[in-house]
């Protein structure tokens, strides 16, 4: 039998029974829905998670330190010259809680008192303006730069520009420099970034800084470089070797990072798994079908053995119809796990995510759409073979006599 033949006889029995196709095929179409929906969430889920994140992020250095009367400017100022060959720069961040006024509004945040060099460091995006320069950080003027969750509480329209405009800090005016584009971790109301002498001497009163942080230099492994940090603030501090971890933290972004891609990773490889029973159930339903169509063809694969007919065209027509159902469901399971990731994304960043700027965009991976074309033919392959071997050694002379 030519190939052209076998297809004929293969689409003229599929839509002899179209009701039965369509009801088999749905079963595949939800399995291979649910694969490419799963997986494309959970890499857009990870790149809105890490899509801020710059290169840069993965040599980042975080320590913290609240032995005694905490981090000083002296301490930060020595940690800079212990690791001048070791970081491309480094800086510091302190913060505060308190009131926030434009005047028609008032509302109370979170007040972080940063370094000129602070916005490379967690690779902030402007919305508008700029951020702080070196000169206002250290004259510790009197200007501010929002982010847009900030904008949003104190503003009446949350696109409104802002940039020179005024908001009150205490008892005095700060003139608004920047706004800082809102991410996925922003806080609800918002935060307010400050010269780090602006708020040590007119906000918070302490000369204390809250964090140092680092970019490591090209080349410098950042989990050994980790641990000189953390042995230096250990002796620079005095700290007691048995609660030395009580009074310091120290992160690495690289171990943050190679914890959510394993976090992701695992939960990627669970959710494809519950989908892929799916294409289990639609396998089985495959099978189900095509027992029935041997089943009712009984006299037809007969009379066609009678005319000449041999075994490996009978199991080649009934396998092909296995495949071409599969291949079928897959396709319209593409498609419909396309459009459900991107429904599905936009519903997970509206109930979990607060950001203005933020977006969540489903990744689709082309290497699971090719894999899911070929779980496809493999199941049309494993789940059509029985029915059609069965099929093939019929007797012809009992097949012509079947009622």
């Amino acid at each position: 039998m030519s190939i052209r033949d076998l297809l004929h006889e293969t689409f003229d029995a599929l839509l002899a029974n179209r009701g039965r196709s369509l009801l088999t095929v749905l079963g595949i179409v939800i399995g291979i829905a649910a694969v490419i929906a799963m997986t494309a969430m959970i890499g857009g889920i990870k790149q809105s998670m890490m899509g801020d994140l710059g290169l840069e992020q993965a040599r980042l250095i975080t320590a913290s330190c609240w032995y005694g009367e905490g981090i000083q400017m002296r301490d930060v100022e020595a940690f800079q010259e212990a690791f001048a060959e070791d970081f491309d720069f480094v800086t510091a961040q302190g913060s505060s809680y308190g009131s926030v006024s434009t005047g028609a509004k008032q509302q109370d945040m979170t007040m972080i008192g940063a370094q000129a060099n602070y916005a490379q460091a967690l690779q902030l995006k402007m919305a508008q303006g700029r951020f702080l320069n070196d000169q206002e950080v250290s004259s510790s003027a009197l200007v501010a730069v929002l982010d847009e969750p900030a904008v949003k509480s104190l503003f009446n329209n949350p696109n409104e520009q802002v940039v020179g405009k005024t908001l009150t800090i205490g008892q005095q005016a700060y003139s608004i420099v920047g706004v800082v584009a809102a991410s996925g971790g922003s806080y609800d109301a918002g935060q307010v970034y400050l010269p780090l002498s602006t708020l040590s001497q007119r906000v918070s009163g302490t000369s204390g800084v809250e964090q140092i942080m680092g970019i490591a230099r090209e080349g410098v492994d950042v989990d050994v470089l980790a641990s000189r940090v953390t042995a230096w603030f250990t002796e620079h501090f005095r700290l007691p070797e048995e609660s030395a971890q009580d009074y310091l933290w120290v992160q690495t972004m690289k171990a943050m990072i190679d914890e959510v891609n394993s976090v992701m990773s695992g939960f990627q490889v669970l959710m494809t798994s519950v989908a892929s029973i799916s294409l289990l159930v639609g396998g089985i339903g495959i099978m189900n079908m095509m027992l029935t169509n041997v089943t009712e063809r009984i006299r037809e694969i007969g009379l066609r053995k009678a005319l000449g007919a041999r075994s490996r065209d009978i199991t080649r027509q009934f396998l092909l119809e296995s495949v071409v159902l599969c291949l079928a469901g897959g396709v319209i399971g593409v498609a419909v796990g396309f459009v459900a990731s991107y429904a599905f994304m936009g519903l997970a960043g509206n109930l979990f995510f607060t950001g203005e700027a933020t977006t969540m965009t489903p990744v689709i991976d082309m290497s699971a759409v090719v894999s899911a074309t070929a779980i496809c033919v493999g199941i049309g392959v494993l789940f059509g073979w029985y029915p059609a071997r069965r099929a093939s050694k019929l007797d012809p002379v009992e097949s012509l006599h079947y009622q």
